[in-house]
């Protein structure tokens, strides 16, 4: 049997735990740390360092953007959001059923 060994220059997957993501964040941003610092001090690649800085800031913009302020959201407004917008897709999806069928209907001889 043969041994597979990693390529030498490839690194083995480092999965990163919550808190240590926001701790790299922490030091990259604070400026304790560069990017590629960080990525050595944590044995992850570059890339990951950046992409974690990328999320944490689609994250807080999402998480503004969906505050209002001076008022703390009530945890069901968020799920009766997702839940009109799912109704409006379904009414959508009805609809170009309804229509498609009303073609299949026109063109066959025995409706």
């Amino acid at each position: 049997m043969s041994e597979r060994k990693a390529s030498p220059g490839r690194r083995k997957r480092r999965l990163l735990s919550p808190e240590e993501k926001w701790e790299i964040f922490l030091e990259v941003t604070s400026q304790e740390l560069t990017q590629a610092d960080a990525a050595r001090k944590w044995g992850v690649d570059t890339s990951v360092v950046i992409k974690l800085r990328r999320d944490a800031k689609d994250a807080a913009l999402a998480a503004f953007a969906a505050s209002k302020p001076g008022r703390s959201r009530d945890p069901r407004d968020h799920e009766i959001e997702m839940l009109h917008g799912e109704l409006a897709r379904v009414t959508e999806a009805i609809k170009e059923q309804a229509i498609e069928l009303s073609l299949v209907r026109g063109k066959s001889r025995w409706a």
